[in-house]
């Protein structure tokens, strides 16, 4: 299944994509994103039941505005330096252990929206990403179980300030500025990807292909990450976790290649679609928002 949040007129509802439509799953008993999550294997059986029966409410995904899959996580798990290939570029030892930072809620947007390059920052950077969306929470998760606790998978694109983010040890304000993370478009069930680690991903600007890899290449697996995370924290619904980029980021190119106002930005991952944003400056999007 496909699951996505979507706004029509100033309603946003959560549903389930079918063939170029979205139906919601209110009909279902699921209103809102959080409330599927936490819903675990029933959520899931009433949205293939809704599926299955079909509903007069389906919506055509043209009349609707495609908005992250999910609103607002309570916690964005980043991982640093999880390809290999991106941690030589970095110039960077090989992690032993998994290097985790955070984004922070507001960076959140969704398919289509505009990621904006703040005036503070002169170097602003792109990363791919798979992440995936925890469904079922907990705390001290086995490495072997991590399966029930993730509800599916989606793109996050993990958009830097490297400057900022280099300037001290710690990534998070370098990582969080708003728009930095779009998300989308759908959340993709397990069901759909049995292998989250055999997956090719890539990401293009303006139709330059800049980093392509395959999710093999990870260092620590899902698995791995759940553990080790919720060894600390408690996972909850609607936490996502992002597992690190591959190599061809800015940051590691010669010369040092910036996101530019004006560039559209595609992150394409196997089995789960592409990811489509556009980049404008701090200043236009001000200017434009004044104008209004």
């Amino acid at each position: 299944m496909r699951l996505l949040n979507f706004r029509r007129g100033t309603r946003t509802e959560f549903g389930v994509e079918r063939d170029g439509t979205v139906l919601p799953l209110q009909a279902a008993g699921y209103a809102r994103d959080l409330e599927f999550f936490s819903g675990g294997k029933n959520a899931l059986a009433a949205a293939h039941s809704l599926l299955a029966r079909g509903d007069a409410s389906a919506i055509l995904l043209t009349d609707v505005e495609i908005l992250s899959p999910v609103l607002r996580p309570g916690k964005i798990l980043c991982v640093g330096l999880n390809y290999r290939d991106h941690a030589v570029e970095a110039k960077m030892q090989i992690p032993e252990v998994p290097t985790i930072f955070l984004k922070l809620p507001n960076a959140v947007v969704g398919p289509g929206a505009q990621i904006v390059l703040p005036s503070s920052s002169e170097q602003p950077d792109y990363e791919a990403e798979l992440a995936a969306v925890i469904g079922v929470g907990g705390r001290n998760i086995p490495a072997e179980r991590w399966r029930e606790h993730v509800v599916g998978y989606t793109i996050l694109n993990d958009v830097s300030a490297r400057d900022v983010q280099l300037a001290t040890s710690q990534w998070t304000l370098g990582k969080s500025f708003d728009t930095f993370a779009p998300m989308g478009p759908a959340i993709v069930t397990q069901d759909e990807i049995p292998d989250p680690h055999a997956l090719d991903i890539q990401l293009s600007i303006d139709g330059e292909v800049l980093q392509r890899s395959n999710t093999r290449e990870l260092i620590f697996k899902l698995g791995e990450l759940i553990a080790h995370v919720s060894a600390v924290v408690p996972l909850e619904p609607g936490d996502v976790i992002s597992t690190g980029t591959p190599a061809g980021v800015g940051l590691g190119r010669t010369p040092q290649r910036w996101l530019k106002p004006g560039e559209e930005i595609v992150v394409r991952i196997q089995g789960i679609g592409e990811l489509k944003n556009r980049t404008v400056a701090e200043k236009h999007r001000q200017e434009t928002a004044g104008g209004r």
